[in-house]
C-alpha cells in the first residue's frame, strides 16, 4: 500500500534539531504517524501539484503493526504557509463545507 509521505525543512521544522532530516507519514493500515530517515538529496525533488516532490519515492516498515509499505510522493515542506497549504492539499478526510 502507498502512503503520502512529508520531509519538513527550514522554517517548518523549528522545533527539532537541524540534523534529524526524517520523513514522516501514517500508517495507512493501522493508522499510526511513523517516520524514517530521508535518503534521497533534496535535489531528487521536482516541482509537482504546487510543491516539490519526490515521486520516486521510499520504501518503509510501520514500527507498530510491521506491514511494509511504499511512502510516495514525498513532499519537501519549507514554512508554515507551505505547511498549511500541504495540509489542506492532501487531507485524508476533507471537511465538509455547508452553505446557507
Amino acid at each position: 500500500m502507498e502512503t503520502i509521505g512529508v520531509r519538513y525543512t527550514a522554517w517548518a521544522a523549528l522545533d527539532r534539531d537541524p540534523q534529524d532530516d526524517r520523513v514522516e507519514f501514517h500508517c495507512p493500515h493501522c493508522g499510526a504517524a511513523g517516520w524514517k530517515p530521508a535518503r534521497r538529496p533534496r535535489s531528487e525533488y521536482r516541482f509537482t501539484d504546487g510543491f516539490l516532490q519526490d515521486e520516486q519515492g521510499e520504501m518503509a516498515v510501520c514500527r507498530s503493526c510491521r506491514q511494509r509499505l511504499r511512502v510516495a510522493p514525498v513532499v519537501l515542506v519549507h514554512d508554515a504557509d507551505e505547511k498549511r497549504r500541504f495540509e489542506a492539499f492532501f487531507t485524508l478526510e476533507p471537511e465538509l463545507v455547508l452553505s446557507r
